[in-house]
């Protein structure tokens, strides 16, 4: 097995509580720990939220921080993607970690209905989130959740508001929004590869669907997501008991079309990412 795949672990999200799933880590420290026993297994990136103290969706610039740093800390080399998603806050604010300097930050370009609300992404605040992403060298991670994301995600880069080869993910299994539809997945890819040729790609999929997407996935060329943020988010009967045998299972898919977990260095030039901090 030669060819590389990126293992995206999402270690937490906003939905899923302790009452979901125990392994759901929530704290600071235990989001370092569960992001570096994935690490190990095999994950090159690590997609972040924070919380408070209750346990609830956070956009406290202080707790990206000291993530920040647990993750530089004790997963050197890791790929650090922070969310600029709407659970924890709407407006500029979502975007308030930036400045920090992670790696990565995700960023939809498009609104979408989710299963109980609208993820509701105003233009306006799509081309602020990816001129700071731009103005403080942060990679966008463009969040696809319909194909009309994949047209308006060609276009800010024909006119260089994304980078010209942005990382793309197609995202499948929300409720209201796409479903793991194989045909549709085959179109979006292709369509993808028409309007950003050489782009990399990943696939995420929401709950049962979730190795599912890795499959698709790893035999296509792309990279994979994985994770407790998506493995419960819908589909409580789908629980696993970590972030880290998530990984494991996505690297056992990957395995079966050839491919092989990517190191992180392998990520980074892949992702054209500066090297990690600290990096000789």
């Amino acid at each position: 097995m030669t060819a590389p795949v990126i293992i995206c672990c999402a270690i937490t999200g906003s939905l899923p509580s302790k009452a979901d799933n125990p392994a759901v880590p929530v704290t600071i420290a235990e989001q370092v720990e569960s992001t570096q026993e994935a690490w190990e297994a095999g994950a090159s990136i690590a997609h972040c939220h924070v919380r408070d103290d209750e346990g609830k969706p956070s956009l406290d610039v202080d707790r990206y921080a000291r993530l920040l740093e647990g993750l530089r800390t004790h997963c050197p080399g890791l790929v650090v993607q922070l969310s600029t998603g709407g659970r924890a806050g709407s407006g500029r604010a979502r975007g308030a970690m930036i400045p920090l300097r992670p790696d990565m930050a995700s960023l939809s370009v498009g609104s979408v209905n989710f299963p109980t609300r609208v993820y509701d992404n105003p233009p306006d605040l799509v081309d602020w989130l990816a001129a700071e992403m731009l103005a403080h060298g942060v990679r966008p991670e463009v969040e696809c959740f319909d194909l009309s994301h994949l047209f308006q995600a060609a276009a800010m880069a024909q006119d260089g508001r994304l980078p010209p080869r942005p990382y793309v993910q197609v995202v499948m299994g929300v409720r209201n929004a796409l479903p793991a539809d194989e045909p549709a997945f085959d179109f979006m890819v292709a369509t993808l590869a028409r309007l950003l040729p050489g782009a990399p790609w990943c696939a995420a999929g929401i709950g049962r669907d979730q190795a599912t997407l890795n499959a698709w996935a790893a035999g296509r060329g792309g990279h994979l997501r994985t994770g407790l943020e998506d493995n419960v988010r819908l589909d409580r009967h789908a629980l696993a008991p970590s972030n880290a045998a998530l990984v494991r299972r996505a690297a056992e898919i990957a395995a079966r079309h050839g491919r092989r977990p990517a190191t992180t260095a392998e990520a980074r030039a892949l992702l054209g990412l500066r090297e990690a901090p600290g990096a000789p």
